[in-house]
């Protein structure tokens, strides 16, 4: 059964992905969800890249995507507004933090992350807890993880 609802929860931001399937797997878990994604360009690969309409399918509605040019551009738009880092290096467990409707929480490349310069503008950083041995998530079952704990915490799932 599908559900139409207004979103007023949080945004899922990537930069500057470089998997054209991993982030076709995050607009469909976004679309599902209802949530708004924002992608910080540039990305690794063309829209129009087969391997990504093979994963997106008819998923891709671009009125609930927002376009960056540059994470300077982001970072400006977001001035006032609180961003999540999600990355292997936070020393907090996203299970330990309190999310709130207005967040937006940011993934970095699968190939290398986001860089010093972003950790450096990011107050919170959250990671998913993971096993010692183990380097880390496929970045679409991160954002469905963190995406659905977001939502739990402000009621709307």
């Amino acid at each position: 059964m599908t559900q139409n609802f207004t979103y007023l929860g949080p945004k899922i931001a990537l930069f500057e992905p470089d998997i054209p399937q991993n982030t076709a797997a995050i607009i469909r878990t976004c679309a599902c969800l209802g949530a708004k994604l924002e992608i910080i360009e540039p990305c690794g690969f063309l829209l129009n890249d087969k391997r990504f309409k093979r994963v997106v399918m008819d998923y891709m509605n671009e009125k609930d995507i927002k376009f960056y040019k540059s994470s300077e551009e982001f970072f400006k738009i977001k001035k006032n507004q609180r961003i999540i880092l999600m990355t292997t290096k936070a020393s907090i467990s996203y299970t330990k933090f309190k999310f709130d409707k207005n967040d937006t929480i940011l993934f970095g490349r699968e190939s290398a992350g986001v860089p010093k310069s972003v950790h450096e503008l990011v107050k919170d950083r959250l990671k998913i807890p993971m096993k010692n041995d183990k380097r880390s998530l496929n970045i679409s079952s991160s954002v469905a993880i963190i995406l659905a704990e977001s939502l739990k915490q402000i009621n709307l799932i």
